[in-house]
């Protein structure tokens, strides 16, 4: 999730597992820690775009890495704090590592995936039950934060934690009857026996992005698990298949290596953008949760040569427009 969120779980989960005495001292490490693990996103490649999508959320989000991310998070916050604050070295380590533990399981929470089992298996974890960034769930837990902070009183940590994991759960529950209603639209289209795939939309648990694959085509929708419930009728797109969809492309080059690596990323959600034909988008992530148009892509090139690299484009057209669409969506399940 964004570091805010990140901060804010480390800080109170640390918070609420200390005494009075040094609660306030375990939110700094806890938020500092909290946060710590996404400085993987330093791991970049002038030449190769992809190797930040491999690594970010991998090696330093396994729970395996928690005991070292906590003792480097907490000998650099000693070594700050330590004296200062009359902390020991080990109660510094425990502080750190509680906070940094909470990082990728909340990680794991969102749609992107986190690889929070590396190394036995490199495979990412995305139980899609709340939104990368979410004010619903950051804000409260930022007040009761700071009510912590003022009042010195680690119930207002203890009681962030609860807010915090019921919101996480409302994301689950909800995520199951944007499920049931994804088979009500697929079962409409005369479409059974199929998976149905549930994720929210931006910043919010209530309006969902739906998606099941038939016969080799995607079908995108999105769904309102409010008292209202309402379904947006979305799109539907071919999967890929990079022998059919690009027949020059040679199965050892780079390029072709980099769109299986963009497959791991992606869960198998790829289709070749329909205004570009050598744009692959990752289809899991849209502005409107209806449409299949990807907030982010690989661009080929027929003439590259055999070992170069595919380019990676961003397309976050979040504009006016789009905006009030999604907001009138997130409004319209409640009137």
């Amino acid at each position: 999730m964004d570091p805010i969120s990140q901060g804010v779980l480390g800080a109170i989960v640390t918070q609420a597992t200390k005494s009075k005495t040094k609660s306030s001292v375990a939110g700094i490490f806890g938020f500092v820690a909290g946060m710590a693990a996404d400085l993987d996103i330093l791991i970049r490649s002038p030449t190769d775009p992809l190797l930040f999508l491999e690594y970010h959320r991998q090696i330093t989000h396994s729970l395996v890495f928690v005991p070292i991310g906590g003792l480097v998070t907490g000998f650099f916050l000693f070594f700050i704090f330590g004296k200062r604050l009359n902390i020991s070295f080990m109660e510094s380590w425990l502080m750190c590592t509680i906070g940094y533990g909470t990082h990728g399981l909340l990680d794991a929470c969102t749609t992107y995936g986190t690889a929070i089992f590396w190394p036995f298996t490199n495979d990412r974890i995305a139980l899609s039950i709340i939104s990368i960034i979410d004010p619903l769930f950051t804000i409260p837990a930022i007040l009761f934060f700071i009510l912590y902070v003022l009042k010195n009183s680690s119930i207002f940590a203890k009681l962030g934690f609860l807010w915090m994991i019921s919101y996480l759960l409302l994301g689950a529950f909800n995520q199951q009857t944007a499920i049931k209603l994804g088979h009500q639209i697929a079962v409409e289209r005369g479409h059974t026996d199929i998976k149905v795939d549930a994720k929210p939309s931006f910043a919010n648990i209530w309006v969902w992005k739906t998606l099941y694959e038939v016969d080799g085509r995607f079908y995108v929708d999105a769904v309102h698990t409010g008292f209202n419930r309402r379904v947006f009728q979305g799109q539907s797109i071919a999967k890929l298949d990079p022998r059919e969809d690009f027949p020059w492309l040679e199965p050892d080059s780079q390029q072709s290596q980099d769109i299986k690596r963009f497959q791991w990323f992606s869960m198998g959600y790829l289709a070749v953008d329909p205004k570009r034909k050598n744009r692959i988008g990752d289809i899991r992530f849209s502005v409107l949760p209806n449409e299949v148009s990807a907030l982010w892509s690989i661009q080929l090139d027929p003439g590259a040569k055999a070992d170069q690299h595919v380019d990676y484009v961003t397309h976050r057209d979040f504009g006016i427009d789009k905006r009030k669409k999604l907001w009138d969506m997130i409004l319209s399940g409640w009137y």
